[in-house]
């Protein structure tokens, strides 16, 4: 493996850094502690700083040598979940109902060490945007961040991304060209009954028996409805419906995600679920109404970043413990609208092998992301902008 040793030497600060923020963690737009620290320690280095997109990103400017006219984005994520932490150490989160279940705290942490030793080096010519962006999980923060003029004002010819992932073993890094995550969707099924006494149902029509004969139909999306070569995921994560023990509701609601690769099946998926949740409920004498969005689309990583990625990533862990053509994965991600600007890559980090540290499931109370895979990511990052932008002479 090689990691750049001046990165290896501040390995604890890049530790420290990511134990504090994940002590404190924020979750969408609400990131001003995470984005104070972000630009105190870009600042502190000579980097400069912007403040203000999506309310609460940080973008750190920082020329190379020579200004060759070059310039890439590298960008991590910031914010925290609505979870209850349930670790025991000592930077356990002391905001509570708030956590770093999904490793942004890390991520943010190995940005700032890959920035840290390209202020002190400065081995590349051109210009690389050191991007923080808020709000990754579920609200978009990064199609706002695009929106209110992030690659405008930045104007970088690619961006690169990356994610730790639990289960790949540390120093693994896996990566693929073309669609690596779904696109994410929400839905909202509101069934409409009549209520009635529990005691007497004849007298009603119960919306949480026609809800739940929807649930089930719904599956036939997949099982019945799609290609078996295509990619899909209809999944019924909410149910909602009565106050009492006594009482057949007036109202039963559904919620739920739907995950493709295609927008076509996205399309296709919505108005499978708006006919058969109406086709259901009016077969009891009731009434569906169905809400749809489309929050992510899919993350599509480019041919020509996604081989700098794997030639980079190899240099850093050794092309033995790269996988170039890893499996796409279900999970969605907003970097996908800094994508549908720009070209780039995505990759996956190990943070730990199955049953070892770090390989606790993300999103989950007991998550923590592994400190032994920073120095890794920032010697990703950092090598990634000196062998995209060279120094010349």
């Amino acid at each position: 493996m090689a990691v750049i040793n001046r990165i290896a030497e501040f390995h604890e600060e890049i530790a420290a850094w990511r134990r504090d923020l994940h002590a404190h963690p924020e979750t969408a737009f609400e990131e001003r502690r995470t984005s104070d620290f972000v630009a105190e320690k870009l600042a502190e280095w000579g980097i400069e700083v912007h403040r203000g997109l999506a309310e609460t990103g940080v973008v750190g400017v920082l020329p190379g040598r020579q200004d060759n006219g070059r310039r890439i984005g590298l960008r991590a994520d910031m914010d925290a979940l609505h979870i209850h932490e349930q670790n025991d150490f000592a930077h356990r989160s002391v905001n509570d109902g708030r956590m770093h279940a999904c490793g942004h705290d890390g991520h943010s942490a190995m940005l700032l060490g890959a920035a840290k030793y390209l202020a002190e080096t400065r081995n590349f010519d051109g210009t690389v945007y050191l991007i923080f962006q808020p709000a990754e999980e579920n609200e978009g923060g990064g199609r706002v961040m695009v929106e209110e003029g992030l690659f405008e004002k930045f104007p970088a010819e690619a961006v690169f991304g990356l994610h730790n992932k639990p289960g790949l073993p540390v120093g693994e890094i896996g990566l693929r060209a073309g669609p690596a995550m779904a696109a994410f969707d929400i839905f909202e099924v509101t069934v409409t009954g009549q209520g009635a006494h529990a005691a007497m149902p004849h007298q009603g029509i119960d919306p949480v028996v026609v809800a739940s004969q929807i649930v089930t139909a719904l599956q036939t999306i997949v099982s019945r409805r799609s290609d078996p070569l295509d990619t899909v995921v209809v999944s019924v994560t909410q149910f909602h419906a009565g106050d009492t023990w006594n009482v057949i509701p007036n109202e039963a609601v559904l919620r739920g995600t739907v995950r493709t690769f295609k927008s076509e099946l996205s399309e296709r998926a919505e108005a499978d679920i708006g006919r058969i949740a109406k086709g259901i409920a009016e077969a009891h004498g009731a009434s569906a109404e169905l809400r749809y969005e489309r929050r992510y689309p899919a993350l599509v990583n480019t041919e020509t970043e996604s081989a700098l990625a794997a030639q980079v990533a190899g240099d850093v862990v050794g092309t033995a413990r790269v996988e170039a053509d890893a499996e796409p994965v279900m999970g969605s991600e907003d970097f996908a609208f800094m994508l549908q600007e720009k070209p780039g890559c995505y990759i996956w980090l190990g943070n730990g092998e199955e049953g070892g540290p770090g390989s606790c499931s993300l999103h989950n109370p007991l998550y923590d992301f592994n400190d032994e895979a920073a120095v890794i990511g920032a010697s990703y990052w950092a090598r990634l902008v000196e062998t995209a932008m060279p120094k010349q002479g």
